[in-house]
């Protein structure tokens, strides 16, 4: 089953909004030391998914789920025979995987997540 495994919150001002999520959630949030602007949120332990805060890159975008895959170029092809669309093509998250932006029928902006250590 895939399953929803990350999730994005985009704000105009992720330094405020980290500090709003962790005062009322209580979640640990810290600056991702990689190539772009990234604050990683620990939503806690048990069950439940982790996420980020970072910046709005388009302004409808508030939200974005990200659902784990086995193959993002397998599953953007099976978004596009149902009627859906990649926004970008894969792009390579070094260490992580592999990554792709794509839009639900509905205009639902979600991303799709392969895992591989070794994405370089």
């Amino acid at each position: 089953m895939n399953r929803v495994v990350h999730f994005e919150i985009h704000a105009d001002q992720p330094e405020r909004a980290a500090q709003f999520y962790s005062r009322v959630f209580g979640w640990k949030i810290q600056k991702w030391e990689g190539p772009v602007d990234y604050w990683l949120a620990s939503t806690g332990e048990g069950q439940g998914i982790d996420g980020a805060i970072k910046w709005r890159a388009e302004p409808h975008l508030s939200t974005v789920n990200t659902i784990q895959v086995p193959s993002v170029e397998e599953f953007i092809s099976r978004i596009e025979e149902c009627g859906g669309k990649a926004l970008t093509p894969r792009m390579t998250i070094p260490g992580i995987g592999y990554h792709s932006f794509c839009q639900d029928t509905e205009g639902t902006v979600f991303g799709i997540m392969e895992e591989d250590s070794t994405a370089r």
